[in-house]
């Protein structure tokens, strides 16, 4: 086991240090409560235009696919965040959450995917189909939180990452990989839950970090990320099945959640996910888009956080705040231990 690691893991079970999550009785009070927001059967959309193959040195430009997908193209490096591209959320093709939108973008239209990034596996968040084309298409370098690497691995993943919170691992020459915690939970049946761990990641780039807040409640590991690392130049911030609130908490960031942690990270640019594709709580269809927007209207942050349509690509300015060149991480998360498989695109480079 590894010691940086041992405070949320007991028995077997990775927890949340500073957080309760819902137990089965609540999950039945819901149930019975629910009062489920408007959603259209579905929303009728056309695919974004096929992206650069890459971008330019300083360059960030970001492609929101829809719920937690993100095409990032970070300075030459293409970066895709929990990809899905399923009908369902779900083991099967005949149940579970169905997805109400197309993706904003083909599969077959994407750019050389170089790096994924998985956050957990729920099944909104590790699409196997989807997957298994991208590792066979693309072979990129996976990246996961401990536990996962093992089912990637019957995906095509020929050598996934598995990392813990404040772990790194270099990447290629300016760029490195942070595993950083999240406020949430994981499984992919009733009889593994929590047995793998969950996260965030921030991808330290030249020219200004990216992070991917992925599937999280609103914690104090967001302010510890943001003692430990500069302010971002992107954030991607989850926004939506947050209510109701009392349940969906400790999980999910609301639109007012995610406007703390915008301020909270210091990011230069955020933009919204987790919304408007699959209905996974009682929040309707636009619901968190149109309380975002509002809450940006009438409580400007000093920085954009935007809500993109699918299939909208964003040219992402750098941070206002010049600390990229000149600033060093102030708390490096130590290096991340070598495990069988694992991958680098090019030979690691250790900083001196």
């Amino acid at each position: 086991m590894r010691q940086n690691n041992a405070e949320h893991l007991k028995n077997g079970h990775y927890h949340n240090p500073q957080a309760q999550v819902g137990g089965f009785l609540d999950l039945l009070r819901w149930l019975r409560t629910r009062r489920p927001g408007p959603w259209r059967r579905w929303i009728p959309s056309v695919p974004g235009p096929k992206p650069v193959p890459r971008t330019g040195p300083g360059e960030l430009r970001v492609t929101f696919v829809g719920h937690s997908t993100v095409l990032l193209q970070v300075e030459g490096l293409n970066v895709l965040t929990d990809p899905i591209w399923s009908d369902r959320a779900s083991p099967v093709s005949w149940a579970g959450p169905r997805r109400h939108r197309a993706p904003g973008l083909r599969l077959e239209d994407l750019p050389p995917i170089d790096v994924l990034f998985i956050s957990h596996d729920h099944y909104d968040h590790l699409d196997a189909p989807t997957l298994r084309r991208l590792c066979h298409a693309h072979q990129p370098a996976v990246f996961c939180p401990l536990g996962v690497d093992p089912l990637l691995e019957t995906l095509g993943s020929t050598q996934p990452r598995a990392m813990g919170w404040w772990e790194s691992s270099a990447l290629q020459p300016g760029f490195r990989v942070h595993c950083t915690p999240a406020q949430h939970f994981s499984g992919r049946s009733l009889f593994n839950r929590n047995r793998t761990l969950w996260c965030s990641w921030l991808l330290e780039a030249p020219h200004g970090n990216v992070y991917f807040g992925a599937d999280t409640g609103f914690g104090p590991h967001l302010e510890e990320t943001a003692r430990r690392f500069p302010p971002p130049r992107l954030a991607l911030l989850p926004i939506g099945a947050f209510r109701p609130e009392w349940f969906m908490g400790p999980v999910h960031m609301s639109p007012d959640d995610a406007l703390r942690a915008h301020r909270v990270l210091g990011a230069g640019t955020s933009v919204a996910i987790h919304h408007g594709t699959f209905r996974l709580a009682d929040d309707g269809e636009t619901e968190a888009a149109d309380r975002l927007r509002a809450l940006v209207k009438s409580t400007p942050a000093p920085t954009p956080f935007l809500a993109l349509e699918e299939g909208v690509a964003y040219e992402v300015p750098p941070h206002a705040r010049e600390w990229y060149s000149a600033k060093r991480l102030e708390a490096v998360p130590r290096e991340a231990p070598e495990r069988r498989g694992a991958l680098k695109l090019e030979p690691q480079q250790e900083e001196t």
